[in-house]
């Protein structure tokens, strides 16, 4: 994400209180700029391609938890403050099912893996139809978290 310390400062402030997107207001979002000995340690792939290198504009990232999904809503929520995002990473989803989130360590850019069978029988136990509310056949989606690194 591009933007000084203070536009940073500014523009997590308006994250965490939830922003004005396509004229409906996001859920608040946990988020914190991440420290250089972190980005070093989590040894993040090369982008391929590479990101158009910008001298004259400093850059940084962050990280973002989200508690809702909508279409490019990262994107939208970090250009609606100033902070406009280059790079997206998400390293894990979490169920809200009270155990820890799917961790995605590991996987490289476009590549996938079979959940396991524990991870199978928590997507099983929360897509379960339970008892109907609202509108006949129609039934409420799970909340959705997910956390991303973005640059």
């Amino acid at each position: 994400m591009e933007g000084s310390a203070a536009q940073q400062a500014a523009g997590l402030s308006q994250l965490r209180g939830g922003v004005l997107v396509q004229g409906r207001r996001t859920r608040a979002a946990r988020c914190r700029a991440l420290p250089p000995a972190e980005l070093t340690a989590a040894a993040l792939p090369a982008r391929e391609p590479p990101i158009r290198h910008r001298i004259s504009v400093p850059t940084s990232w962050l990280e973002l938890e989200l508690r809702e999904g909508r279409n490019r809503q990262v994107r939208r929520m970090t250009a609606a403050v100033g902070l406009p995002t280059l790079r997206l990473i998400r390293v894990a989803i979490d169920l809200l099912d009270g155990m820890p989130p799917l961790n995605l360590a590991g996987l490289a850019p476009g590549e996938w893996r079979h959940v396991s069978d524990a991870e199978s029988e928590r997507l099983e136990r929360i897509l379960k139809p339970g008892p109907k509310r609202g509108a006949p056949g129609i039934q409420p989606s799970p909340s959705r978290s997910s956390r991303t690194v973005c640059n």
